[in-house]
């Protein structure tokens, strides 16, 4: 047929060429695909198509397979066109939100820019060569129309993708790597069927096409290559200051995919201990700043919805029982309709604003892209059981050509590496939703505990609203981690039951009846361990509340010889703790039982009735190990349910613990003016003005009103009606100095510009520069906790130093003065306060109750019950004659205040501190930096477990591995069974020993773990016990030296891990250990070839093991030491929220609180990639067991029968599981021994000398006289520091008042901690009644001295137990002291009258109510030796009074020493002991030393008494 021109012309069904005036009809031939070739090939006029229809003998059934080349030019070629153009609108809208600046134009840039084009014109030169060959009357197939078009287009459009993204700061396109690798990917087979073409025919037919086929494979590989490098950072992107930025932000694609960005840390981690520098800044999304912001913006727009949806119509009476509700209208100025509170309800639902809303608001949005991830993971991970399937059919088909099984081990792997790759990508999502979530929360309480109004503050406790930080905010972020199961975990159910139905049938029923059958057991099973967990934490909380209360009070325990009663209770409670322990540990093993037995037992029914219902029912290979594979998927999701439903519940009370907190009222920001000041009324219609500069005093009687006059200037009050203004800025002195873990200078500075000159002034006049000599670091010594190491007196001078350095208008001063010595209060007075001090021309109000300094002020208000009873000058209330005078005339003399001595501690602080650098508060030492924890730690543990336990612990657990595998093999055995006619022989036989193997591992499974949980248990008794023992035997002076917090560590934190934490870990350990070593075993014993690649795994995961363990253990480490300033400082807040607030400065407390929990979630965001790092790294490995089991079993064909083959693949697919946990575990349990190895050390410390020895026991009436007698006697408070009391030698006969005096750090307070052995000889003796005291035991001495101490300490308890905690005496004696100690009015006025609840401290008492409890604890014991410790420094002069008296009358007879602090009460004593730097300076009776005019009569002079 000669050459002419024709078109093709498509018909309905038909195609025409139309040549000519005449037209031809050819086959009807259609331009899908599958329904003929002539889409591809020549079909008419002679020409030879390419090839015949696509055919599995090319394709399949070949040792050489081939793909048509109609389905390359066409699926294949289509496939990455298919793919970007349709994620396009998708990342086209991500990358319209993503602004990170430009990217300058690279090489790296240019070239793959050039390559794109190229490759356009690639694409196009064989679109026009087609064009040529149709002009030359060759009519090339459609196809080579169409595909180069496509493709051509899609290159250019790739190429321009790379500019836009550029111009978008993207450095690494995900989007286009994808691309590239499907282009390379599908143009692999093209590429190997030109070639075998070529060499087939032994020439090339298409020379151009070829040409630039290869010149199109070798440009789309250099792209993929290119774009797996990154740009570099954006040009205009914001100027990162941080010297620290996380590579995360500018890491490529396959960087972030495989975490690799984080290998640098593993590495240093694994080089040297990590420590704060070595942490990343967090990302700028992850910050505090934002998030917060982000969230808080959400909760208004909820609040303002629900005022909206709240707020009532005008006029309308049914709605005014809502207008309480808001705080403005609370403190709302004027008569409106809501004063009368009319109680008619609305008809509405009442509603709330809902705090979830907020959160789904601001963290919805990229929790979704997690869930993405995850339903991806969730199709992906049934593919490898089809895959198992086939490879067992190939196993079966002797025929089936070998390149089948390479294939489908290829497949495996790829199908689990990508599964590896999305699941850690979903963690990852759902972590740092978490982390966020936290963060935010976090942050919004913290602000909402600065606005709250005080009576919503007492409807919680400070520990209260710390827990809904730490506890609550946790759960959130547990529960985000499993929150997609919800709908993931249906989903993989009904997949697995879908393929399940697909294999065996209806039969599959069966075992998804025993499944459901053990949902309500392990429902009850959770619900009861919920319960056992609640009441284990009710005796915790009271056992560390108890242990904190020993603790802070531990000096009274000592000096009373009260430890033992209280030993006793901390063991009661800890008896009850370790009992409901155990329950649950039997509920454990049960729950273990079930979720090891629970995959077993189902596969076990559906087998056993699968091959009963019908004899020609074959379990071959590939049914049962399918089946398996699918069980073994549906194990996660039908455990974690449960779970996630019950954290959900626990989730939902916090959310409303936490919705409730932040819906309370706030502080109303317009409570009190401060512009203009007209006459004010308070509390009960007080009308007060105080000129501006003046000075006013505000006395009166303990607890009429005086601090609450002072609050409510603050606006913290809640105004009922009436109106407040204060003229001008405030600053305010609380009546208890708060002060911050800081150094000195920033607590004075408190936020202010530092200005040198003003700020020597301020230390000058508030008598400060004394003491920045005497600590450490002068002012830049850091201060602990509430002010720990600080004096009383020192607290209260840098409060008032802060308050005057502040420069404010107004100066509240609430009873500043009371806690100084009077010298020192006079000299505050002169030159801060009074007419005369830097405050002159301010407005001041002081509260006060020393009467000294009224003279000097302008105005006096006396107030009474919360009313104003009389105001005016001092001159005319002294002339009123009223109660103002009577009270003026009963205390003037009094007043001989001295400034409570510097604690032992403080002293033992400095010279601690000396070589310090002035930090004071001593670091905790952390723990095992070395990168492997010492193996004596695990021996200790094995110890206090039992030896031979631990050897029975893993022998039952080789044994139930063993029987898991003989089951197994059993199983594989069985289906190996050969058929005949039709049926398997022997079934009932195999279904029984199948069963009774698996049931035994069952058994083994329970009978281990339980053993196991007794063990922990018994190991949490001895470790516990020894703990305790050791802490009341030890001796005072490390209590002084060690804060509390860190010995509460002990019994809180520490001891919780081994009850709880070890036992579980060791068991996950055990198990994982044991699943991943048999699996090994099988792969090996069925195909022996695989130890070869065994030991380069083992090499590699045990790097990946060792790099992981150390950097992520000191990650944790770092994560613990930055967590808790994030809560101390919010307690810190809490407390001093009034100062903050007076002084304005809520806004950089808020920066921050933010600033410390960035701190902390550096430390947590590493943290928590070290887990995807490590899960990628080890599940890789996993993939390869995985590659190489099938692969050898593809090798070894011919000698493996498919049970073996199905055995160790099964086995190999679950493996990845058991080796990622077995490192997670070795990890958590090298971080948590070290929990033994610090309960160790302190269950070591030294102890102080026996309670009692029987030998020396002094006789039962002992002391008899109650004389006491220095010898020689020199102390000191610990090895290496000087003494503090010096050869002091005395004698004080039976009966004698002596009183002690001295200046500050004279050694006062040390003498009488040495008659109670708290503090021991270096040289000399003390004798009473002749009895040396270091010769008997400590309570012999110590139960036969009584005490009235410096602070009051009272423990939570009844009223009668902090009397009589041995119950000695009986009610009337009991009722006699509280009657002797004036609280028998108080204590009858309650319901319960002794059984009185005492609260934590006392508080529920007032200071002098403890002192007066302190007075009758001394009447009851009654002993010759009655001691008096400074007893009188936060008194008012009333009660001091009542203790004088009541001392001078009911211990008339007994020996009283007395540390003075009023000079006047000790004017009518037997003897003065003056002491002066640890020697006596004089001693003698008051009269004689006044005479001699020495140290005694400078003091008496300074009082006014001589």
């Amino acid at each position: 047929m000669p050459h002419s021109s024709f078109c093709i012309v498509r018909g309905p069904a038909r195609t025409y060429v139309r040549r000519g005036p005449r037209s031809l009809l050819l086959r009807p031939c259609c331009y899908r695909l599958g329904e003929g070739d002539c889409f591809c090939s020549f079909v008419f006029l002679g020409f030879d198509p390419f090839w015949s229809k696509p055919d599995p003998n090319i394709s399949v059934h070949t040792d050489n397979p081939d793909l048509t080349p109609c389905f390359q030019n066409t699926i294949l070629a289509w496939i990455p066109s298919i793919y970007l153009w349709a994620v396009l609108p998708f990342y086209l809208l991500y990358l319209k939100h993503y602004k990170r600046g430009y990217i300058v134009l690279s090489m790296l840039s240019r070239f793959k820019t050039i390559l794109g084009v190229l490759l356009w014109c690639v694409c196009w030169a064989d679109l026009f060569f087609s064009f040529h060959e149709l002009l030359q009357s060759r009519t090339p197939p459609p196809v080579y129309f169409v595909t180069p078009l496509i493709v051509g287009i899609t290159m250019v459009l790739a190429t321009v993708l790379i500019q836009y993204e550029r111009l978008r700061g993207i450095q690494s396109s995900g989007v286009l790597i994808i691309f590239w690798f499907l282009s390379v990917l599908c143009a692999v087979g093209p590429f190997r069927s030109k070639i075998i073409a070529a060499t087939a025919q032994g020439q090339i037919k298409d020379r151009f096409r070829f040409t630039t086929f290869f010149s199109y494979f070798a440009l789309i590989l250099i792209e993929l290559i290119l774009s797996c490098f990154k740009e570099n950072p954006p040009f205009f992107s914001p100027v990162n200051s941080d010297p620290n930025p996380c590579p995360e932000l500018n890491s490529g694609f396959l960087s972030k995919m495989t975490f690799w960005w984080f290998t640098r840390m593993a590495i240093l981690g694994y080089k040297r201990p990590l420590e704060d520098k070595d942490l990343w800044s967090l990302n700028k999304d992850d910050t505090s700043s934002i998030i917060v912001q982000q969230l808080h913006k959400e909760w208004d727009k909820q609040k303002d919805e629900w005022k909206h949806a709240e707020s009532p119509p005008l006029v309308v009476k049914e709605d005014v029982a809502y207008v309480k509700i808001s705080n403005h209208v609370l403190n709302h100025v004027g008569d409106g309709p809501e004063e009368a509170e009319v109680l008619i309800r609305d008809k509405r639902q009442h509603k709330e604003p809902s705090f979830l809303k907020a959160l789904l608001r601001t963290f919805g949005p990229y929790f979704l892209i997690g869930s993405f991830y995850k339903l991806i993971q969730d199709l992906l991970s049934f593919v490898n059981p089809q895959l198992l399937s086939i490879l067992i059919g190939f196993i079966k088909d002797k025929d089936a050509p070998s390149w089948w099984g390479f294939l489908i081990a290829a497949l495996m792997f790829f199908s689990a590496v990508l599964q590896t790759i999305i699941l850690h990508q979903h963690f990852q999502y759902c972590f740092v939703t978490g982390m966020r979530l936290r963060t935010g929360i976090i942050g919004m309480i913290y602000r909402k505990s600065l606005v709250i109004t005080n009576s919503a503050k007492r409807s919680s406790t400070v520990g209260e609203i710390v827990n809904l930080m730490s506890v609550d905010a946790q759960r959130f972020m547990d529960l985000v981690t499993f929150l997609n199961m919800l709908w993931s975990a249906p989903l993989q159910i009904c997949l697995a039951l879908y393929f399940l139905w697909q294999t065996l049938g209806p039969s599959v029923l069966a075992g998804v009846a025993v499944m459901i059958l053990l949902i309500p057991l392990n429902a009850a099973i959770a619900i009861k361990t919920r319960a056992f967990q609640v009441g284990n934490m009710r005796y915790k909380d009271s056992r560390i509340k108890l242990m904190n209360e020993i603790l802070s009070g531990i000096k009274v325990l000592k000096l009373y010889a009260w430890e033992p009663s209280f030993q006793e209770k901390v063991l009661e409670i800890r008896k009850n703790e370790l009992r409901v322990l155990k329950k649950a540990a039997y509920l454990n093993s049960l729950s273990i039982f079930a979720w090891i037995s629970a995959p077993f037992l189902v596969a076990l029914t559906t087998f056993a009735v699968y091959v009963s219902v019908d004899e020609n029912n074959i379990l071959d290979a590939e049914k049962a190990f399918v089946s398996l594979s699918l069980f073994n998927i549906l194990r996660f999701p039908l455990n974690m349910l449960p779970q996630v439903i019950s954290n959900l519940a626990q989730t939902s009370v916090s959310l409303k613990r936490i919705q409730q907190f932040l819906s309370h009222d706030e502080l109303d920001p317009n409570c009190v003016e401060t512009k203009v000041v007209t006459p004010a009324s308070f509390l009960h219609s007080i009308n007060l003005l105080v000129p501006s500069g003046s000075l006013v005093a505000v006395v009166g009687h303990v607890g009429c009103g005086k601090s609450s006059l002072v609050s409510a200037l603050l606006g913290e009050m809640e105004k009922l009606e009436g109106h407040v203004a204060v003229k001008g800025s405030v600053a305010y002195v609380p009546q208890q100095a708060w002060i911050q873990n800081a150094t000195l200078k920033d607590n004075i500075l408190f936020g202010q510009q530092h200005n040198e000159q003003k700020y020597q002034n301020v230390l000058e006049a508030c008598a400060l520069k004394t003491d920045l000599e005497v600590l450490p670091g002068g002012d830049h010594t850091e201060i602990g906790e509430k002010g720990i190491n600080l004096s009383g007196g020192q607290r209260q001078r840098v409060s008032i130093a802060r308050a005057v350095f502040s420069d404010a208008d107004v100066y509240l001063l609430d009873d500043p003065l009371s806690a100084v010595d009077s010298h020192v209060a006079k000299h505050i007075f002169d030159n801060v306060i009074g007419p005369e001090g830097a405050l002159k021309g301010k407005t001041r109000m002081l509260v006060t109750h020393g009467i000294t300094f009224l003279p000097q002020v302008d105005h006096i208000v006396v107030l009474v019950d919360g009313k104003i009873s009389e105001m005016g000058s001092y001159q005319e209330l002294l002339k009123q004659n009223g109660a103002f005078a009577e009270f003026l005339r009963n205390y003037a003399p009094d007043e001989d205040i001295e400034e409570d001595e510097l604690t032992s501690t403080h002293r033992k602080e400095r010279k601690y501190n000396e070589n310090n650098q002035g930090v004071c508060v001593t670091k905790e030492g952390i723990f095992y930096t070395l990168n492997v924890v010492k193996l004596t730690v695990f021996w200790q543990y094995m110890k206090a477990v039992g030896l031979v336990t631990s050897l029975v612990i893993c022998f039952l657990y080789a044994c139930q591995n063993a029987a898991a595998i003989g089951a197994n093999v059993w199983l594989s055995d069985w289906t190996n069974e050969p058929v005949i006619n039709g049926t398997q022989r022997n079934t009932s036989m195999r279904v029984g020993v199948y069963a009774a193997l698996g049931l035994l591992q069952g058994l083994l499974v329970l009978i281990s773990s339980f053993i196991l949980a007794m063990g922990g248990i018994n190991a949490a008794r001895t470790l516990h016990a020894a703990l305790l023992e050791n802490k009341f035997h030890t001796p005072q002076s490390f209590f002084d030296t060690t804060p509390t917090g860190r010995i509460i560590n002990r019994f809180s934190k520490d001891i919780y891990v081994i009850d709880e934490v070890i036992p579980h870990t060791i068991l996950m350990f055990l198990g994982t250990f044991f699943t991943s070593v048999s699996t090994m075993l099988v792969i090996i014993s069925s195909t022996p070839l695989f130890a070869v690649v065994i030991i380069p795994l083992a090499i590699i995961y045990f790097f990946v093991q060792r790099f992981y363990v150390a950097t992520s253990r000191q990650l944790k480490r770092l994560e613990s030491v930055s967590r808790s300033p994030i809560y101390s400082h919010f307690s810190e807040t809490i407390t001093g929220a009034s100062v903050i607030r007076a002084y304005g400065r809520e806004n950089s407390f808020v920066c921050l609180s933010d600033l410390k929990v960035d701190e902390n979630q550096k430390s947590y965001f590493p943290s928590i990639v070290s887990n995807r790092w490590l899960g990628v790294r080890i599940e890789l490995i996993g993939n390869f067991v995985v590659l190489f089991a099938a692969l050898f079993a593809v090798l070894g064909k011919n000698s493996l029968n498919a049970g073996l083959v199905g055995l160790s693949v099964s086995y190999a697919l679950q493996v990845t599981m058991s080796l990622n946990w077995m490192v997670r575990m070795t990890s958590d349990l090298e971080s948590n021994i070290v929990a033994v190895e610090r309960v160790k050390e302190y269950s070591e410390t030294e102890t102080e000398a026996p309670w009692i020895i029987e030998d020396t026991r002094p006789p039962e009436d002992w002391p008899t006289q109650g004389e006491v007698e220095f010898v020689d006697y020199s102390v000191r408070y610990r090895k290496g520091m000087d003494l503090v009391l010096k050869d002091l030698s005395l004698r004080v006969k039976g009966g004698e008042k002596i009183g002690i005096v001295g200046r500050t750090g004279a050694g006062k307070s040390s003498m009488t901690l040495c008659l109670f052995r708290i503090l021991e000889a270096v040289k000399g003796e003390i004798k009473i009644d002749g009895v040396r005291i270091s010769e008997i035991g400590l309570h012999d001495l110590r139960s036969k001295i009584t005490i009235i101490p410096q602070d009051p300490v009272l423990f939570s308890g009844t009223l009668k137990m902090n009397l009589d905690p041995f119950n000695k005496y009986s009610e009337d004696e009991i009722w006699k002291a509280l009657e002797l100690s004036h609280l028998k009015r108080f204590v009858s006025s309650k319901p319960n009258t002794l059984e009185y609840e005492c609260s934590e401290g006392g508080e529920n008492l007032s200071v002098g109510q403890r002192q007066l409890v302190c007075l009758a604890r001394a009447l009851l014991r009654k002993t010759r030796i009655l001691v008096l410790d400074e007893a009188t420094a936060a008194i008012d002069l009333e009660t001091d009074d009542l203790i004088q008296m009541t001392i001078r009358t009911q211990f008339e007879d007994c020996t009283v020493l007395t540390i003075a602090h009023r000079l006047n009460t000790i004017m009518d004593y037997t003897r003065v002991l003056v002491l002066d730097k640890g020697t006596i300076a004089e001693f003698d009776t008051p009269s004689s030393l006044i005479a001699s005019r020495g140290v005694f009569y400078g003091m008496a002079k300074d009082a006014g008494l001589a």
